[in-house]
């Protein structure tokens, strides 16, 4: 049995769910997530419980067990407490701002990078080096995050660029010796 996939969902109060066939909808606070799961898994809403089981042993079913449980956690989580990502820019005049809801970068380029991130996700710049993205999808929040991350990763030598908040740079030795020998 998965262990992650036999824990039972608790629904917290305030959020809605609905199951037609494996079509699951979940509605709450924040807004409204829907979701087409492996028809295969057999999901009860039982009270304020949601439990998922297999049908077989099989692989197939044993590695979506743990999956469609999960996509339904982050859907009841994400409805009533939202998600976030925190982006950090480190390096000598790299900033954000925010212009409407568009986010404008200055990461060392010859031009500010404009990003206007997709429906259902906000991006907030507490700070001119920190930059926040929240939402209801883990996975669109995520994937948000690691595009304004893409624009200038993190290089391993002088640990310049984007980086998540708390990610480790493995730094690596320059050149050993800057300077000729002379003849």
């Amino acid at each position: 049995m998965s262990r992650i996939g036999k824990m039972p969902i608790t629904v917290p109060g305030g959020v809605e769910v609905t199951l037609a066939g494996s079509h699951i909808t979940v509605t709450g606070s924040r807004g409204t997530l829907e979701r087409s799961l492996p028809p295969s898994m057999i999901i009860e809403v039982n009270g304020g419980v949601i439990s998922v089981r297999r049908p077989t042993e099989t692989t197939t079913h044993r590695s979506l067990h743990g999956l469609t449980r999960t996509l339904v956690a982050n859907m009841v989580e994400g409805v009533s407490q939202g998600f976030t990502r925190q982006l950090d820019l480190v390096g000598v005049g790299f900033r954000a701002a925010k212009q409407g809801s568009d986010l404008v970068l200055s990461l060392g380029y010859s031009h500010p990078i404009r990003y206007t991130p997709p429906d259902g996700v906000t991006i907030d710049v507490p700070a001119p080096t920190q930059i926040t993205v929240s939402g209801t999808n883990k996975e669109i929040v995520g994937q948000v995050a690691a595009k304004i991350r893409s624009f200038r990763k993190p290089e391993p030598y002088k640990g310049k660029g984007v980086m998540y908040r708390g990610e480790v740079v493995r730094r690596k030795a320059g050149k050993s010796g800057k300077a000729g020998k002379g003849k």
